[in-house]
């Protein structure tokens, strides 16, 4: 290794630097304050925990995307946390313990094994919500509102949301009653939306079983009409899946009445979060940009685990993703320049200014910087024997 090499961050890892990080900062403050005038209370979880609790109700979803170590005082192993739901969801169940709805929100930097995609690195700032109590229709319209909500903040106008349901796939694949091997290649297959491999594993089903449905299925996606499509298509599906049809359709339905210029879709091959979401899931997109910027779901069994299952919906986002992609415009920092003299009434004068002010007090090495290469527009100068503030040239 040379002296360089050792200065070099992994891959996927790396400094944030001005003036991105006071950016991402700003924008990161603004959605903690935009979640809170919901009601949801900001909770600050650890960066590492014991991997039973980081794991529990989320399957094997986060297990290759968590760093891994042993706890020198325990022995146990621990994980860096990848996401911070399941953190919340103990929080709710084992530490809180209250009764009825909590609402609870967070932000802060998760680690993950592998980057998602090339705006977040493998450090990305997650910051979400979660509604904790409620099974209710009007608790999932709550955090997709509340979703909306934060990317306005952030600045994104045009989002594009897609709407599924876990419980249609579920449903079906439970009652096609085919074995382990085969169900884990008709999901692979489902959610990479492989119309031939699913051919293949489902051509022998009869028209108008489970089998056929999925295969059905798998074809369908697109706006409101991809939702009519499917209602057709599953005509005769268990009572489970017309009843999330049913359910869709409303959610679309109210969401359009109060956002009439959210353009909606429909995804039945949408399988994130297959392993711990037991409901309605939801997706917002951008032009442009292939990955979801923020996303959600109902989750009910996930405090299980942790002695209390509680009807759960909430959503996640990345703050430097939005920052990059929103259009949102920072307000110009306004910086006075105070200059070195040692002078008790200039130190009167910088500490009253600094508590609603910026004021960068030059050091002897500065004698000779002019204060707006320092970012400063306004100069803290004497005159008649008083300490005011003037506008730079």
């Amino acid at each position: 290794m040379t002296v360089s090499d050792r200065w070099l961050l992994p891959d996927g890892v790396e400094d944030i630097l001005p003036p991105l990080a006071g950016q991402i900062e700003s924008l990161r403050r603004e959605v903690m304050d935009t979640c809170q005038r919901w009601g949801y209370q900001l909770v600050i979880p650890p960066l590492i925990e014991y991997l039973e609790s980081l794991f529990t109700g989320t399957g094997h979803d986060l297990a290759l995307q968590t760093f891994k170590l042993t706890d020198q005082l325990t022995g146990r192993m621990m994980g860096v946390r990848a996401d911070m739901t399941p953190q919340a969801a103990r929080i709710d169940a084992h530490t809180l313990h209250q009764e009825g709805i909590t609402r609870l929100c967070y932000a802060g930097h998760v680690l993950h094994a592998r980057p998602q995609h090339m705006l977040t690195g493998r450090t990305p700032i997650q910051a979400g919500c979660e509604l904790f109590g409620s099974s209710s229709e009007e608790a999932d319209l709550e955090v997709i509102r509340l979703m909306l909500d934060t990317l306005k903040v952030a600045g994104i106008d045009s989002i594009h949301l897609d709407l599924a349901h876990v419980s249609i796939y579920q449903s079906l694949i439970e009652a096609a009653d085919v074995d382990e091997q085969t169900r884990a290649a008709i999901f692979d297959a489902m959610a990479r939306k492989s119309i031939p491999e699913l051919d293949e594993l489902l051509g022998e089903a009869p028209a108008g079983s489970p089998g056929a449905h999925l295969r059905t299925l798998a074809r369908v996606s697109g706006g409101a009409e991809a939702l009519k499509t499917a209602r057709r298509a599953l005509e005769g599906a268990p009572v489970n899946v017309l009843s999330a049809l049913d359910q869709l359709e409303r959610i679309a339905g109210r969401l359009q009445d109060g956002h009439p210029e959210l353009k909606l879709g429909f995804d039945f091959c949408e399988l994130r979060g297959y392993n711990y979401h037991t409901g309605l899931v939801f997706a917002a997109y951008v032009p442009g940009h292939g990955d979801a910027v923020g996303k959600g779901g109902r989750y009910d069994a996930i405090g299980q685990d942790f002695g209390r299952a509680r009807p759960a919906t909430g959503f996640s986002l990345d703050v430097r993703a939005l920052v990059y992609l929103g259009s949102r415009v920072g307000k110009p920092r306004s910086v006075i320049w105070a200059p070195p003299e040692p002078d008790a009434s200039l130190e009167t004068a910088i500490a009253e200014l600094r508590r609603t002010e910026t004021v960068v007090r030059a050091l002897p090495e500065d004698v000779s910087v002019n204060p707006a290469e320092r970012g400063c527009d306004r100069v803290l100068v004497k005159r008649e024997g008083r300490w005011i503030v003037e506008q730079l040239d």
